[in-house]
């Protein structure tokens, strides 16, 4: 494919910016995208196989391969890693492969100046090759859905199912309905019922990756024998768990949250105050970050902060955002931050990170039409 038209216009910002340009492979290992980056991202990664059996795929998306190569190169932090260049991804409209363009910034442990650069990168980016046009920013936050989950005293198997469905409404939707009224329990095989309720996680895992075998299964083609083993154990453990009326109505009361980012703080804090709730440590650093992005000059009116907001990928660990046009219905910029991400990809220290990509069809998309 060629490159856009502006592809150079983004490079020139992407070096005013301070970025160290990459270029990484087409085709990637595919299980880190499988096992880290969401059920809506491995169902539309393109598969293929090595010589040698390795499973691999199309390059979907950069974040992860631009944090390989950092681990490889072992290269010193901070640094910030820009990129232009194709992904490849099933989609359900537009093309199977288009150009994406971002920033991945690796390394600052002044994690609200980093969300908000990031926000402010994205959002320069946007305003350079969409002149006139008035962008809408949506922010939600990771951090704090989990610090309330955790304040309103769920245990473990729930936290980690709603914090997995942070991002679809769909899931989270359902997770929520299966936590008013718990699903009786589902008829299992004996073998596998017994070991779900001795929550016997290797044994379960060595029993189903057999049967996938002996069923001409791969087990990288979906779900790992592993994962399908812990969400057994996990439903078997959800299915004996019931919120309280005034719990269940404060976590409903929180996903409402929907304001200016400017007035977010003090939304949260009335709502934290109201249900008897601490946020601690994550209020804090949200109220920071929000300062952070006033003090770029973003224009806070146009900036929301929703509660029940989250992008599908499972790597993300606090800020997700997403720009789009004001009233349109798709998103030209996504982004967040994944603390986690490096550290279960290799890297021998903890190293945290955030970044962003632009849709670039979307962009010239628009460009095509007058503002």
């Amino acid at each position: 494919m060629t490159s856009p038209a502006i592809a150079s216009d983004i490079a020139t910002l992407f070096a005013a910016r301070n970025t160290h340009a990459v270029e990484v492979a087409v085709l990637q290992p595919a299980d880190p995208f499988l096992d880290m980056a969401g059920e809506d991202l491995r169902r539309r990664i393109f598969l293929t196989e090595s010589e040698t059996g390795q499973t691999l795929c199309l390059r979907p998306e950069f974040t992860i391969p631009v944090c390989l190569d950092h681990i490889a190169s072992q290269a010193g932090t901070p640094r910030r890693y820009s990129y232009l260049g194709e992904v490849f991804r099933q989609r359900r409209e537009g093309g199977n492969e288009f150009f994406q363009a971002g920033i991945e910034d690796l390394g600052d442990r002044d994690t609200a100046a980093a969300d908000a650069r990031s926000l402010a990168d994205a959002h320069a980016l946007l305003s350079l090759v969409l002149p006139g046009r008035e962008l809408a920013v949506t922010l939600g936050d990771q951090t704090i859905f989990e610090a309330v989950l955790a304040a309103l005293g769920l245990p473990r198997g729930w936290r980690m199912r709603l914090a997995r469905a942070f991002g679809s409404a769909p899931m989270l939707e359902a997770a929520l309905a299966d936590l008013a009224n718990p699903p009786r329990n589902s008829q299992i095989a004996g073998a596998v019922a017994a070991l779900v309720l001795d929550g016997d996680l290797e044994a379960l895992s060595a029993h189903i990756g057999g049967g996938m075998e002996e069923a001409g299964l791969s087990a990288t083609a979906g779900r790992s024998p592993s994962e399908i083993a812990r969400r057994l154990i996990e439903k078997a453990e959800l299915r004996s768990v019931r919120l309280s009326n005034e719990a269940f109505a404060a976590l409903k009361g929180f996903l409402a949250i929907d304001v200016p980012l400017d007035s977010a703080a003090g939304a949260l804090a009335s709502f934290a105050a109201d249900a008897g709730l601490s946020l601690g440590a994550a209020l804090e650093n949200f109220s920071a970050r929000a300062a952070a992005i006033e003090s770029l000059g973003l224009p806070m009116s146009e900036i929301r902060y929703d509660a029940a907001f989250g992008r599908p990928l499972d790597y993300y660990t606090g800020l997700v955002f997403e720009i789009a046009a004001q009233g349109g219905e798709r998103p030209l910029a996504g982004g967040g931050r994944y603390d986690r991400l490096l550290t279960l990809l290799g890297a021998k220290t903890p190293i945290p990170g955030v970044g962003f990509s632009v849709w670039l069809d979307r962009i010239e998309a628009l460009r095509e039409t007058a503002p």
